[in-house]
C-alpha cells in the first residue's frame, strides 16, 4: 500500500485546513461548548457546498465519487481544528449503514439530504452497560401493523438534538446467539414519545444525549438491511467509526505538538526557553515519534478500508490501540510541558486532552483492540 497522499488529496488537505483555519476559530469553538446543539447550521451548509458531507459517496447521490481515505483526509484535519459538528455522525455513523444495506429508495430519500446539508443524523446503540456489543441492545421494538413501535433508553448518543433521525438499533427477536433479533430504524428524531436530554460529558465539544422512546411508531419502511440481521451492518459500520476517529486523533495530536513546541520555545525559566532542556526536548520528541507511528496505523487502516482488504478489521483495531495510547501521552505531555498554563479553562489545551479519551472509549479502548489483535495473531 502506497501511505502517501495524491496531488488531489494534498489539495484536498490544504484547502481543508486553509478552510478551517478561517471558519472554525476559536472563537467558534468556545460559543459551541456553550451550545445546547452543539454545532453552526451556517458553518455545516458551507461544509456541504465544499462536498465534504458527500466526498465518499457515489455521484448518483449527489457525492463526490471520493474513497474513504479522502474522507480520513477531512477528519484529520476537523480533529486538528476541533470543529464542532455532527461530521462523523451524519456521514459515518449515520450514512454509511444506509449506503452499505439500505434500499435503492432509502439511499435516494435520504443520501442526498445528507449530501446538500438539509439531514443530519445520528446513531443510537449504546444503552445501561455502555458497551457496544449485540448483548446490550434490548430497547424493545414490536411489530403493529406495519409498523413498529419502540419502547427504552438509549444512552451516550453522540449530536441526538442535532439530528433529524437517528439509526436506532433494537431487538426484534431474542435469540441464544445475542448478535441474531437486532434490526436497525430510521426514525424520525421529532417523532412523537421521543424524548432528548442532554448529558454530561468529558468531550465539551461532541455533546451526548439520553433518548427515550415510550412508543415510537416506525414504518416498516425505515428498516436499514434485513429484518433480525442488523449487527452485521453496524460492525461494519463501526471499522469505518474507529478510523475516522483515529484520524481526529492523529490530527489533534499534531496540534498539540506544535501548540507545545511553540510554547517550549517562548517560556523562559533560569533565562532560558524550556526547550533548550534535555527533559523538555525528549518529551517532544517522544510525542513526534509517537505521532507518526500512529500516522502510519491510521493510514494503514484507512486505505484497508479503501481497498477492501481482508486485514482491514486487524488494521482498524491495530490502529485505534496505538492512536488512542499515543494520544493520551500526546496529550498529558503536552499538558505537562505547558505547566498551569495547560489546566487552565481559557487555554485549548484541555479540550485537545478531554476529546482524545472520548475518542479513546469509543468503539473499544486500547485494551480491548489490543486483545483483538492478540486473538487474531493466535489465528495465524
Amino acid at each position: 500500500m502506497e501511505f502517501g497522499l495524491t496531488e488531489e488529496q494534498e489539495m484536498l488537505k490544504t484547502s481543508a485546513r486553509d478552510f478551517l483555519e478561517t471558519e472554525c476559530t476559536r472563537n467558534h469553538v468556545r460559543a459551541m461548548m456553550e451550545d445546547e446543539i452543539g454545532y453552526s447550521p451556517e458553518l455545516w451548509k458551507k461544509m456541504a457546498d465544499l462536498g465534504w458531507l458527500g466526498w465518499s459517496f457515489p455521484s448518483q447521490y449527489g457525492g463526490g465519487d471520493g474513497n474513504f481515505r479522502d474522507l480520513t483526509i477531512l477528519c484529520e484535519e476537523m480533529g486538528r481544528a476541533l470543529l464542532p459538528s455532527p461530521f462523523i455522525s451524519t456521514v459515518v455513523l449515520g450514512s454509511m449503514p444506509i449506503l452499505f444495506a439500505g434500499t435503492d429508495k432509502q439511499k435516494q430519500d435520504f443520501l442526498p439530504k445528507v449530501v446538500q446539508g438539509d439531514l443530519t443524523l445520528a446513531l443510537a446503540v449504546l444503552e445501561e452497560d455502555g458497551d457496544f456489543w449485540p448483548g446490550g441492545i434490548n430497547v424493545r421494538a414490536d411489530k403493529r401493523g406495519n409498523e413498529y413501535l419502540l419502547n427504552g433508553t438509549k444512552l451516550f448518543v453522540w449530536d441526538a438534538k442535532a439530528a433529524d433521525y437517528l439509526l436506532c438499533a433494537a431487538r426484534t427477536k431474542r435469540s441464544p446467539n445475542p448478535e441474531e433479533g437486532i434490526t436497525l430504524f430510521l426514525v424520525d428524531a421529532k417523532e412523537w414519545g421521543m424524548y432528548i436530554t442532554p448529558l454530561d460529558n468529558i468531550d465539551v465539544l461532541r455533546k451526548q444525549y439520553e433518548v427515550v422512546m415510550t412508543n415510537v411508531p416506525v414504518s416498516v419502511d425505515n428498516i436499514i438491511g434485513e429484518l433480525d440481521n442488523g449487527w452485521l451492518v453496524l460492525k461494519k459500520m463501526s471499522l469505518y467509526a474507529i478510523a475516522a476517529l483515529c484520524a481526529e486523533m492523529v490530527g489533534g495530536c499534531e496540534k498539540v505538538l506544535e501548540m507545545t513546541v511553540s510554547y517550549a520555545k517562548e517560556r523562559i525559566a533560569y533565562g532560558v526557553p524550556i526547550g533548550s532542556f534535555q527533559v523538555i526536548k525528549h518529551k517532544c520528541a517522544d510525542m513526534l515519534s509517537g505521532i507518526e507511528y500512529a500516522r502510519s496505523l491510521m493510514e494503514w487502516a484507512a486505505l484497508a478500508l479503501t481497498e477492501d482488504a481482508p486485514e482491514a478489521p486487524t488494521a482498524v483495531s491495530m490502529a485505534k490501540a496505538y492512536c488512542g495510547n499515543v494520544g493520551k501521552m500526546v496529550c498529558d505531555e503536552g499538558t505537562q510541558i505547558h505547566g498551569g498554563l495547560g489546566y487552565t479553562w481559557d487555554h485549548d489545551m484541555h479540550l485537545y486532552f478531554k476529546r482524545v479519551r472520548a475518542s479513546d472509549a469509543a468503539f473499544g479502548d486500547g485494551n480491548y483492540h489490543s486483545e483483538l489483535v492478540a486473538q487474531y495473531l493466535e489465528q495465524v
